[in-house]
């Protein structure tokens, strides 16, 4: 039994079979191989590996086979699928995944379960077939039954099932083409982080909702895992605080230094104006030597023109009175002595008037 994408195309659209493939292989999942309803007629020669990466007819795709369990489908997968599907010029990708029973007996249990192994392959853009419940050593009538070409897989030798490799006798009947293993990348690679890392994803499950229940963690595991996220959480409060004090800090030093700035411009232009007001030949000094001089002028006497009209005449004089119990003004005393003996006669001619 062959894929009915096969049979439709010889029986539709002919010598345009690969387009018609391609395109459906990238908008739908990939079918299965036992739910495809028509039977290939077509005659099915062997190939060699010269024959089929010289190319072959379009009608006549190279149909490589791949198996595996896939468990955890990552880039590892898909990168051996991708050489798989680029080995021939023309080539038909049938996949096969072993069920979870085949797999728990020879390999060990799987973390998604058949369905979700099946599933993912379909969505694979390099497989054009997903054949179920695939057997762990492929047998003549297998291989008969999906027209399968050749088988790819890496070269190292897979023991399993009493057996020192499972593909030797594909090797000894020259259908097997090996494939390249990616590195640092597999199923057991990401348990493994998972094992190790147990913690850390209990309780990052905890944070989302799932119960301890669900992630069969004990009573006292689950306190812990709680405690311990308390208290990242007040790690990560106290770092963002951190942060936002060293912003804060940077900030308050570019203000601070801007203002020192200013500070410094407008210092300058303080001390500038204060010179200019204050200093030895500022405006202060003028203005105060020029009140200075008002003040002066004010309160000095008038002198008496020089040019008078009356300057020529000599104006008689009228004789002043003459009081003789006042001092005589023009003469003042000499001495002190003389000074008191005026003020003693003062006193004496006030008695005889009274």
């Amino acid at each position: 039994m062959v894929g009915c994408q096969e049979c439709r195309a010889e029986e539709e659209m002919g010598d345009i079979y690969t387009p018609k493939l391609s395109h459906k292989t990238l908008t739908a999942p990939a079918p299965f191989a036992d739910e495809t309803s028509c039977q290939c007629q077509a005659p099915h020669e062997k190939l060699t590996i010269a024959q089929a990466r010289l190319g072959t007819p379009v009608d006549r795709p190279v149909r490589v086979y791949a198996d595996g369990i896939f468990d955890l489908f990552h880039s590892g997968h898909a990168r051996a699928l991708m050489q798989a599907k680029t080995l021939f010029p023309n080539s038909y990708l049938l996949v096969g995944v072993c069920s979870d029973d085949l797999t728990h007996k020879f390999k060990g249990f799987t973390v998604m379960n058949e369905t979700e192994r099946y599933e993912a392959l379909r969505h694979c853009r390099y497989v054009d077939e997903v054949i179920r419940d695939a057997p762990w050593t492929l047998t003549p009538e297998f291989l008969e039954k999906h027209k399968i070409d050749f088988v790819a897989h890496d070269d190292i030798p897979y023991s399993s099932a009493g057996s020192d490799d499972v593909y030797k006798h594909i090797k000894e009947a020259g259908m097997f083409v090996p494939t390249q293993r990616t590195e640092g990348i597999s199923t057991s690679d990401i348990i493994t982080r998972i094992v190790r890392d147990y913690d850390v994803y209990a309780r990052r499950n905890l944070q989302r909702g799932y119960t301890a229940k669900e992630l069969n963690v004990s009573f006292i595991n689950e306190k812990k895992y709680r405690f311990q996220n308390q208290v990242d959480k007040m790690k990560e409060k106290v770092k963002n605080v951190e942060e936002k004090s060293k912003e804060f800090v940077y900030k308050v030093e570019e203000k601070s230094h801007d203002l020192i700035q200013k500070w410094e411009e407008k210092s300058r232009e303080f001390i500038g104006n204060f010179l200019e007001l204050f200093g030895p030949d500022g405006a202060w000094k003028q203005m105060f030597q020029e009140r200075s001089g008002r003040m002066l002028q004010a309160l000095s006497p008038r002198q008496s023109p020089t040019s008078s009209p009356t300057r020529g005449r000599s104006p008689s004089r009228s004789p002043s009175p003459t009081f003789p119990w006042l001092p005589n003004k023009t003469s003042p005393p000499s001495s002190p002595k003389a000074a008191s003996a005026s003020i003693s006669s003062m006193s004496e001619g006030d008695e005889d008037e009274k």
